[in-house]
């Protein structure tokens, strides 16, 4: 099914309604390669009708626009930094900092766009890697995408060899994964720290946190600037007052203000808004 420029400006907007995901006049190509079958699957004369037929209130073929459009591309580990970052600076000055408060051993973390659970999954082996006694810890990561079937395909915790050999160290591979007839299972002790949640990023967020840490990377590109800030804002808002923000490696924060003022480590950029507008740090 062709697209013309009135479908892409009609998909458009759509599709920023439903996930903040900016698409221009130049996407129809992409319109074309991700939503013509499931136009003609559902029926739809053209794309416009699609957006029509979503709009009166197919959650479901919402859910199916949104998998289609949104990109899952993930692995275990990626761009590793953050997770050396997390384990070396983050980790340790969080668990300091909190030795003396009513709750020294509560650690909160959220993987934002988790995808198809790589992110969450890296994130829980990188705790049981610092913390021996990880089970006297009241630790808790809460691992949330857009995508429906992502989320559910995360919870599962179950990957082909494809998906497993992709950043995954073979010594984590046998620590923290059995090998099954239908693939590889996360072990049920790393999965218990983790709680997986469709959660759109464009809806209030007022009901979850503070969290310790957040990783929302490579998912706010796609958005325009204004979407873009108010989210990161929003996230911030999240954090407790020493907690650490992580974005995708080509991402900069910087023009945001000076809550955002970028912190390295271990090759990784971080931010820490609470602190940052605590001390007044420019």
């Amino acid at each position: 099914m062709r697209v013309n420029p009135e479908d892409v400006l009609e998909v458009a907007e759509l599709i920023k309604q439903l996930c903040g995901v900016a698409l221009d006049e130049t996407k129809g190509y992409l319109i074309e390669s991700r939503l013509a079958d499931l136009a003609a699957e559902t029926g739809c004369d053209d794309y416009q009708h699609l957006c029509r037929k979503a709009l009166d209130g197919d959650r479901t073929l919402r859910t199916r626009i949104v998998d289609a459009i949104t990109t899952q591309e993930t692995l275990f580990f990626r761009d590793n930094s953050p997770f050396e970052a997390l384990k070396h600076k983050a980790l340790p000055e969080l668990i300091d900092t909190k030795a003396n408060s009513l709750l020294p051993k509560r650690i909160r973390i959220w993987s934002a766009a988790c995808s198809t659970g790589q992110e969450p999954y890296s994130i829980a082996m990188t705790l049981y890697e610092l913390l021996p006694d990880i089970q006297t810890w009241d630790v808790g990561i809460l691992a949330t995408d857009i995508s429906d079937t992502a989320v559910a395909h995360a919870s599962r915790g179950v990957y082909g060899q494809h998906e497993i050999t992709r950043g995954m160290q073979s010594d984590m591979l046998s620590k923290y994964f059995s090998q099954q007839a239908t693939g590889w299972h996360v072990k049920d002790e790393l999965r218990s720290l983790i709680r997986f949640e469709h959660r759109n990023l464009l809806n209030p967020l007022d009901d979850i946190g503070p969290f310790d840490v957040i990783f929302c990377r490579n998912v706010v590109i796609y958005f325009d600037a204004m979407t873009r800030q108010d989210v990161f804002c929003r996230l911030a808002d999240r954090l407790t007052p020493d907690g650490y923000l992580f974005v995708g490696s080509s991402e900069s924060l910087a023009d945001l203000g000076s809550r955002f003022t970028p912190q390295h480590h271990c090759r990784a950029v971080y931010y820490q808004p609470g602190k940052t507008a605590a001390t007044g740090v420019m």
